[in-house]
């Protein structure tokens, strides 16, 4: 599979990287503050456009001004990560401030320390006015550091669309392109923390041909596997395509030589992913990493699949208890199917493809809008849910994962809980096992106006 390509947001503090990220993506989620440091930590995000594809990442500021000092060294060593591993920098200048000496040690560093081949482009934020904005621009070419400068104000959109084509331009100059999903190959993530025994695994559904000629590299060390491999495992006359990833660890962890790259990599291949199957050491408590790496597939929308490793270890009422810790220290996963497995003996290992053809087939499930309204008024009825008793119209997006749409009166009234217990409630009627589900509530004049 062709590799997912990484464009990523450098600046010092307060220069609009976050507000940037969220305007390019469609939708908020880096933390946005007038505080400078705000982002500590990188976001990402796949970017879905006509031409092609890419995972926009956001940093944390770097040359320091912010007011907690002990996690600048930190930011500004994820901040490197990013530039060594990006295939495209965007390098943000504040626009309404001169230049500082934050600014020129980052361009500095992106001399030294980016990938000779990786192109900047320089984006001046808070550009909201063009003809100051032309009068700055000498400025900046006399940096030497990008042939491309792009004016925009994220929060008014401008030049966004102008930035938007010079990212695609450049990727497709780097010889990027559109990826062409095959739908009839599902796309198997296996994420998890370093030393679970991810390889192994695979190795363990491979053919006796195929593991003769490209066995994955196994060993006791965590952090064997540096990159994602692709694995095309075929079981019952169908094909699969497995992603085996670096361990995803803390990113406190990752600064350091080639652990830097399995970070990125490991993210890259969970966005490319249909399904993730978290693997857990079952001879282990559920650590916070690994509640950590559950979350990022939940949020991202991926089917989900929780693999317990390693239970040739465990007997008896230990097999039990294991299972059950699990799903208690996951609470947010409760949806997904829990397997206990193990990569030594392949004992209960086949079961994994049952599964991934459960979730692949629930990831698609459409409930046609008439039934889904019979559901909803069953479900409601009698049980004294405020506003949602009022609802007088649900429907399903055209989204992935399973999206739900429901018109009430007064959206801001509506209770998470209350949300909950429609998705619990549809659950026991409808198969999503394996797939989160997303609600989206409106105002009920909007599906009048629509």
């Amino acid at each position: 599979m062709a590799k997912l390509p990484t464009v990523a947001i450098i600046g010092r503090p307060n220069t609009g990287k976050s507000t940037l990220f969220n305007q390019l993506i469609g939708h908020r989620k880096a933390i946005v503050s007038e505080i400078p440091g705000t982002t500590r930590d990188h976001v990402a995000q796949r970017v879905e456009t006509d031409e092609l594809d890419y995972l926009l990442v956001d940093t944390g500021g770097m040359g320091g001004g912010t007011a907690d000092k002990d996690f600048e060294d930190d930011v500004h060593a994820q901040s490197m990560l990013a530039i060594g591993n990006a295939d495209v920098i965007l390098l943000t200048i504040n626009s309404k401030e001169d230049l500082t000496s934050s600014d020129f040690e980052i361009v500095d560093l992106l001399r030294k320390k980016r990938r000779t081949h990786v192109p900047i482009l320089l984006v001046l934020t808070k550009c909201d006015n063009p003809a100051i904005t032309q009068e700055l621009l000498p400025q900046y070419y006399a940096l030497g550091i990008a042939d491309v400068i792009v004016p925009v104000s994220a929060p008014h959109n401008i030049g966004l669309d102008n930035l938007q084509s010079h990212i695609i331009d450049t990727l497709t100059a780097l010889n990027f392109r559109k990826q062409e999903s095959d739908g009839s190959l599902p796309r198997i993530s296996i994420i998890g923390r370093t030393n679970v025994g991810k390889s192994s695994l695979i190795n363990a559904m491979m053919s006796e041909t195929q593991l003769a000629t490209s066995p994955l590299l196994v060993s006791e060390v965590p952090g064997t596997t540096r990159d994602a491999t692709d694995t095309v495992i075929q079981f019952n006359d169908r094909s699969y395509l497995f992603m085996d990833t670096a361990g995803i660890k803390k990113r406190t962890q990752t600064d350091k030589g080639v652990e830097t790259f399995a970070y990125f990599r490991s993210i890259q291949a969970l966005e490319e992913a249909d399904i993730a199957v978290l693997v857990l050491d079952a001879t282990a408590p559920v650590s916070r990493q690994d509640k950590r790496i559950a979350s990022l597939a939940t949020e991202e929308g991926k089917g989900l699949i929780v693999l317990l490793n390693k239970s040739d270890m465990l007997a008896g009422e230990q097999r039990t208890k294991a299972l059950e810790d699990a799903r208690i220290a996951l609470p947010f996963c409760k949806f997904a199917p829990f397997l206990l497995c193990s990569a030594q003996t392949r004992k209960d290992l086949v079961k994994i493809f049952d599964l991934i053809a459960l979730v692949q087939e629930n990831r698609s499930r459409r409930i046609p809008t008439k039934a889904l309204n019979a559901w909803m008024r069953d479900a409601v009825y009698g049980k004294g849910l405020g506003p949602v008793s009022d609802a007088k119209y649900i429907t399903q997006a055209e989204e992935l994962p399973p999206t739900f749409v429901l018109f009430v009166k007064n959206p801001k009234h509506i209770h998470v809980s209350q949300l909950r217990y429609l998705e619990n409630t549809l659950r026991k009627t409808y198969a999503f096992e394996g797939v989160p589900m997303r609600w989206i509530t409106k105002d009920t004049r909007e599906h009048r106006d629509e």
